[in-house]
């Protein structure tokens, strides 16, 4: 089952492989969210006067500051949303390094597989940063009607297709494409499942550092299990 996958790749946490990744999740994750958020709390600080006079209590001056620090908290707040596109972006650069650390351990007897090239990796991941935007966008109608269940309505949709794409990506490293969809189909709601507990706590800020490296490793077991019960 998808909890024994898990289990699986969290006991292989501490594997060099998988702490080189981590830092470059890390290191990824600064270049692409960190000038947003820094740069949308300087803005606020330079557009909020530095003080202001309210009758009958005189001068305030702290507003530009309290304006900055609550929009980083803001903007810490929306980036863990972000952290969905952030995965992708990790799995096009990362899934070779820890699939191939999984399989060394999990499933030596296998073959070695040749590393995707780079100019494939990067088209891939920006065709699939595409797609998870169109479906996210025509989604949005969904989240604001829904109100209170618009999160998880949110977890469902990115989870069905980080579920697919993560699936997808370590099933061609062993099959072709027409192989890896047909098992994905096949197994569908499983994938969808295992998806969507990996969307869930990457909207949590910190893990979401972790969670695309285990949910490589994770996927990689759950492909090798699926394709023994073909």
């Amino acid at each position: 089952m998808i909890f024994a996958d898990f289990s699986k790749a969290l006991g292989q946490i501490w594997d060099p492989a998988f702490r080189w990744v981590l830092l470059r999740s890390i290191l990824i994750t600064l270049a692409l969210l960190g000038p947003f958020v820094f740069g949308f709390s300087a803005f606020l600080q330079w557009i909020v006067p530095d003080s202001v006079t309210i009758p009958f209590y005189g001068p305030v001056t702290f507003l530009d500051n309290l304006a900055s620090g609550l929009g980083f908290v803001a903007l810490l707040f929306l980036t863990s949303f972000l952290m969905i596109p952030v995965a992708v972006v990790f799995i096009g650069f990362s899934l070779d390094s820890i699939a191939a650390a999984v399989e060394a351990k999990f499933y030596p007897h296998l073959p070695e597989v040749p590393r995707q090239p780079l100019i494939e990796a990067v088209i891939e991941t920006f065709r699939f940063l595409a797609l998870l935007a169109i479906v996210n966008l025509l989604a949005l109608i969904v989240y604001f009607a829904s109100t209170l269940l618009a999160p998880v309505i949110f977890w469902a949709v990115n989870g069905l297709m980080l579920g697919r794409e993560y699936f997808q990506l370590a099933a061609m490293r062993r099959l072709s494409r027409k192989e890896a969809d047909a098992l994905r189909r096949r197994y569908f709601l499983p994938i969808w499942f295992a998806g969507t507990l990996m969307a869930v706590p990457l909207t949590v800020p910190v893990l979401s550092l972790i969670v695309p490296i285990l949910g490589v490793a994770t996927f990689t077991h759950q492909f090798h299990r699926l394709n023994r019960m073909r």
